[in-house]
């Protein structure tokens, strides 16, 4: 974990996001949902308001899938994120740290790669769309809990 690093807030919170970053869901909602195991960011809390965990499904010892919406493993490996080159040296968690401090107001250089990253995931929207009923949140949970990893609600098609 990043000890010293800091940086500013120069947005409100949640607000004046770029123009096609759109999420569906906030970090808060997201982590209460259950995402990520219940592994993630649980050493960093105090970085964020501290209501977005009253009701965080989380936990500390190792990454549990049973804490996730659908109940199944949708994540890789922090080993394979660093391997790909998809973490940045100030968000060391990935996406999901990149975005909770895009949400609370930061910008940053980054900013740009991850969006196109969160909006190259819209296609798993499309593949549910075209495969599966609608609203059938039982239809292709793997892909539906990836996208609530990327603040998209599949819940909802």
């Amino acid at each position: 974990m990043q000890k010293n690093y800091r940086y500013f807030l120069t947005e409100p919170v949640g607000k004046n996001f770029n123009k096609i970053f759109e999420p569906e869901l906030t970090p808060k909602e997201m982590l209460t949902r259950g995402v990520f195991g219940g592994k993630y960011m649980t050493d960093c809390r105090n970085e964020f308001p501290k209501d977005w965990f009253l009701e965080a499904k989380l936990c500390h010892e190792f990454h549990d899938p049973s804490l996730n919406f659908f109940k199944v493993n949708a994540s890789q490996s922090l080993a394979i994120w660093r391997k790909n080159a998809w973490i940045h040296l100030d968000d060391p968690r990935g996406w999901f740290q990149w975005y909770c401090r895009y949400y609370m107001g930061r910008r940053h250089e980054d900013d740009k790669r991850q969006i196109k990253r969160w909006s190259a995931m819209r296609r798993h929207l499309t593949q549910i769309k075209n495969s599966c009923a609608p609203k059938d949140i039982n239809c292709r949970i793997r892909q539906r809990q990836a996208l609530l990893h990327w603040a998209y609600d599949s819940r909802i098609i």
